[in-house]
């Protein structure tokens, strides 16, 4: 089997720094205040947020997904776009370049690029926004004002007040993306029911992935207190697999030439960014993965030290105290206590 490779050359990449600060003033004052992919003071937290709220007033959503985008983009329309915003012809003449140059296959062969963007470079996300700027988000302005999206590269879901519209919706879009040389994907395109205390109906799909969270009803402390059920995102399944595949890559019971303070300090950075991210919302979806981290570490302090060894019971226990004397040393210990933290767990 053989895989292409499209790693751009460090001149490349330097071109494409000037071309993308050069073409990003020009187009980014034009994009949809919807569209949160790669752009200054946008992120996907953000998106998500904004998702959330738009699920407790819409009962509907089109969960999108565009098979093969980044390698469907047509050239022509891109650089169409692209003109809309520019004649300078040393940046037509390098971007036109960069679409066009062949990919290098694993054997050495090149072969010629009809269309797509390469991916690895350092512009293509912003020309990836650009396209579907006119492809998607103006085109729903223009025809479905009354139906709110919120798009994150190719990532896109819309929010619709019944069944009938959004599937009215999606064969209109359908149309949309093969007029633009685009299609979605017949199995992962998938129309949602937005369940709650309040919408009690029942469909096959009640549940989304956008972003790294699962969107679907959840227990939830609702007004005045009540517990109720709420229509909310929570870190993903293939988020947490994703967390716990980078665990198992850490070897932590391994690594017995370091300290407890040590490996605080070289993974606490990546701990924090997965608690920043996926703990904003429904955060406690998070604990049990969490507690995981504490399950490897108690494996370490056992490999590490001779008192603890063929007692794995005392090594929990000597994690456990190591956590109460220094409740700030990893990232998630001070989050977990008071939560049933346990290092049983996981």
């Amino acid at each position: 089997m053989q895989y292409e490779t499209t790693v751009p050359t460090v001149a490349d990449r330097i071109a494409q720094m000037v071309v993308k600060r050069f073409l990003e003033p020009l187009v980014e004052p034009k994009f949809d205040c919807d569209s949160y992919g790669y752009r200054p003071d946008k992120s996907a937290l953000e998106a998500v947020g904004v998702a959330r709220q738009r699920c407790w007033r819409y009962a509907w959503v089109l969960d999108l997904d565009i098979k093969a985008f980044f390698d469907s983009i047509e050239h022509n329309l891109l650089m169409r776009a692209v003109r809309k915003h520019t004649d300078c012809p040393w940046a037509l003449l390098y971007i036109e370049r960069w679409l066009k140059a062949p990919v290098q296959m694993e054997d050495g062969s090149l072969v010629a690029r009809e269309k797509g963007t390469p991916q690895g470079g350092v512009i293509s996300p912003l020309l990836a926004n650009l396209f579907l700027h006119y492809a998607f988000d103006v085109w729903m302005r223009r025809n479905h004002h009354g139906i709110p999206f919120e798009r994150y590269a190719d990532d896109a879901i819309c929010h619709c007040r019944s069944e009938a519209q959004a599937w009215r919706l999606r064969e209109l879009l359908a149309e949309r993306f093969a007029e633009c040389g685009l299609m979605l994907h017949p199995e992962k395109t998938q129309i949602v029911y937005c369940k709650d205390d309040d919408r009690r109906g029942d469909y096959p799909y009640q549940k989304f992935d956008f972003l790294g969270y699962t969107f679907r009803p959840r227990l939830a402390r609702r007004q005045q207190g009540r517990i109720g059920v709420s229509f909310s995102p929570a870190v993903s399944n293939k988020a947490l697999k994703a967390i716990r595949r980078e665990l198992r890559s850490w070897t932590l019971p391994r690594r017995s030439d370091k300290s407890l303070d040590d490996l605080a300090r070289m993974f606490n950075p990546i701990i924090r960014g997965w608690i920043n991210y996926y703990g904003r919302y429904y955060k406690s979806a998070l604990y049990p993965t969490l507690r995981h981290i504490d399950a490897k570490l108690a494996q370490w302090a056992y490999w590490k030290y001779k008192s603890l060894r063929g007692h794995r019971r005392r090594a929990r226990h000597w994690l456990d105290h190591a956590t109460r004397r220094q409740p700030s040393l990893f990232a998630h210990w001070s989050l977990l206590l008071g939560h049933g933290w346990t290092t049983g767990a996981g």
